[in-house]
């Protein structure tokens, strides 16, 4: 019999906002999983490019081959080297945080602005400190990715389904862009988490993720209509901030596999 408290799901998103990747296993690091939105797309401003603005990029799939990383999309394929980047440093932001980036391959960077129909770049985050993030919850400083504001973000199996009770329309928890999914045994007492380990790591838990329209894309049609936000906001809406899922840190390096158990 499986514990009550364990992983079900693992993903990892290589460049931010494109489809995600599905895994047993991740090494867990201090700016989140290895390979998890360590790359992004910016506009010609140095902007961050997302499903916000271009519902398409969820149909973008990348795959980690070996040091490649493959991206499909619409049948074609395009694939750049994991270590690859060209040497001049890319000041970007995302959202108000600073983010010292370099542009990948102007091959990589033309691909995209091809497919996309914008002018675009492929860049990549290259070492710890080159972007922090401040939280308002805690007032510490993180070292973070390209995500959104943590390295971590983990939704309880319960959360998920509660919400389907009231949809019309079920949805997966892919909607959410979890990097963790957790068998629970009620809606949203992941929001409750304090420090607990997984296989060889401690996360800790910082705040609750406010959702944006992002939800709303059906991340395998590039659809955006108005749920699972319209129905969210009716339950879960807190200071003008929609709930769902929760943000970690890892207190630690090391591997989690689906199925291990979540120990408080």
């Amino acid at each position: 019999m499986s514990a009550v408290y364990s992983v079900k799901e693992i993903y990892i998103y290589p460049i931010k906002s494109l489809a995600g990747i599905s895994l047993k296993s991740a090494k867990a690091e201090e700016m989140g999983f290895e390979n998890d939105r360590r790359w992004m797309l910016i506009n010609a401003e140095n902007i961050h490019v997302t499903q916000r603005e271009y519902p398409i990029m969820s149909q973008f799939y990348p795959e980690i081959l070996g040091d490649k990383i493959q991206i499909t999309f619409e049948g074609e394929t395009h694939e750049f080297s994991i270590n690859e980047y060209l040497e001049n440093p890319i000041n970007s932001h995302v959202w108000e945080d600073k983010s010292e980036v370099f542009e990948v391959s102007k091959n990589s960077s033309k691909w995209f602005s091809d497919k996309l129909g914008i002018e675009c770049r492929l860049v990549k985050i290259n070492k710890i400190g080159a972007r922090k993030h401040e939280s308002s919850k805690t007032n510490e400083t993180y070292n973070v990715s390209l995500a959104d504001g943590y390295p971590y973000l983990l939704i309880g199996t319960e959360s998920l389904d509660f919400l389907n009770g009231k949809l019309e329309e079920k949805i997966t928890v892919k909607r959410f862009r979890p990097n963790i999914v957790v068998s629970t045994k009620s809606a949203h007492e992941e929001d409750d988490f304090k420090t607990f380990t997984i296989g060889e790591v401690q996360f800790k838990n910082i705040k609750p993720c406010g959702r944006c329209i992002m939800v709303n894309n059906d991340p395998q049609k590039a659809i955006v209509k108005k749920e699972p936000l319209k129905t969210l906001s009716k339950y879960r809406n807190v200071n003008n901030s929609v709930l769902f899922g929760t943000n970690l840190v890892s207190l630690n390096s090391g591997i989690i596999n689906v199925g291990d158990e979540v120990v408080f």
